[in-house]
């Protein structure tokens, strides 16, 4: 479990440190203070050579574009880096500490001969960038996990793009499964439904799919069951689709969709949470489309699956419901002392300002305001 973060010349911070640490973190700032920026990095960290997440997060964000001469996507990598401007020598890193051991990522943009080898090979159809004569622009990223170091590499292309294939996938330089680390990042928007099954599909007839019914309930108490639908045509969807609950009243099952955001959004959040067992889950906006009502049961949920399947969490809020309502959790006699923190990140301020759970429940208490 990571108890520090470092992040230094990614995206709006030039160098930002979360400290102090717990199981579960709620960060909290003003419209574009980087809470966001901050659950990408620590993902970064955690994902190890899948970089998978990263062209993720670049596709949602709008940060690529098509190369009219090659007829290919790239990414735009410049948006990693501050200021959103790249040079030879521009780098960025993430950092934390695990337990005993330093993590950490560092990704640089060099040049090199345009003769020397890349892995993977560099694709004859690309136009790359050209530094002087004979150099080409290239972007290398390196993980060290305790005594492990992993190495990757490839060409920018002359718009200073990234091509999706060259991207690692999981286990494809060399780190064995047993050292990698589940992370689930459930954006403002939701899950989607084919992302939904596939975690539901991983928990039929285990504690957790009884967990799941039961957060629901706490919304909508006349659910029985809950059940995905298996038609190709709803795993693609892009709405509320994909699965169909019974309740106590009724003989006809009823798609979740026409249950309401609220349900939906617990559906995703008790299923992300499951599926990031000995992991990380990573929730933007956590509130989104709860009733304060059903906050504190949301919390509840989140706190006991990570406790018991290991699962360290960070998450971001604009609400004050929402914080003040994990204050209800971190009074629970039992809580440990780094369990719960909620995490202020100030522009300008090169370190967020930690509460404890103490501090939580007297600024609860005394209507102090945190954010």
């Amino acid at each position: 479990m990571l108890k520090n973060v470092k992040i230094e010349n990614f995206r709006g911070f030039r160098s930002f440190e979360l400290q102090q640490l717990g199981r579960l973190n709620l960060l909290v700032g003003a419209n574009n203070s980087g809470k966001t920026s901050v659950l990408e990095a620590i993902q970064l960290l955690c994902s190890h050579n899948n970089l998978e997440p990263l062209r993720d997060v670049m596709i949602n964000r709008g940060e690529y574009f098509d190369n009219k001469r090659t007829d290919r996507q790239e990414l735009d990598i410049r948006h990693l880096f501050y200021n959103h401007k790249i040079e030879p020598g521009s780098q960025f890193s993430v950092s934390g500490m695990n337990g005993t051991e330093k993590d950490e990522i560092v990704a640089l943009v060099g040049v090199r001969p345009i003769n020397q080898r890349f892995d993977p090979p560099i694709d004859t159809d690309v136009q790359l960038t050209f530094h002087d004569d004979g150099f080409v622009f290239d972007f290398t990223i390196e993980w060290i996990y305790g005594n492990k170091r992993e190495h990757w590499e490839s060409p920018l292309s002359d718009d200073g793009g990234l091509l999706e294939e060259y991207l690692p996938r999981p286990r494809s330089i060399g780190i064995s499964k047993r050292n990698e680390t589940k992370t689930q990042f459930v954006t403002s928007s939701a899950l989607t439904p084919e992302r939904m099954i596939e975690l539901f599909d991983q928990i039929v007839l285990t504690p957790e799919e009884k967990l799941v019914q039961e957060s629901l309930q706490a919304i909508e108490p006349k659910i029985e069951r809950i059940a995905p639908i298996s038609s190709e045509k709803y795993r693609r969807a892009e709405s509320r689709a994909g699965f169909v609950v019974l309740l106590s009243d009724s003989e006809q099952r009823v798609p979740i969709g026409s249950m309401g955001d609220g349900l939906w959004r617990m559906l995703g959040l008790a299923l992300a949470t499951a599926g990031s067992a000995n992991g990380v889950l990573f929730v933007d906006e956590i509130d989104t489309g709860l009733h304060f009502s059903a906050m504190s049961d949301m919390w509840k949920l989140i706190w006991e699956t990570a406790k018991r399947l290991n699962v360290q969490v960070f998450a971001t809020t604009h609400s004050s419901d929402c914080w003040m309502s994990l204050a209800s959790i971190a009074d629970q006699e039992g809580i440990p002392e780094d369990g719960i923190t909620i995490q202020r990140i100030e522009q300008g301020k090169e370190t967020s300002i930690a509460f404890s759970e103490r501090e939580i429940v007297i600024a609860a208490q005394r209507g102090i305001e945190v954010r």
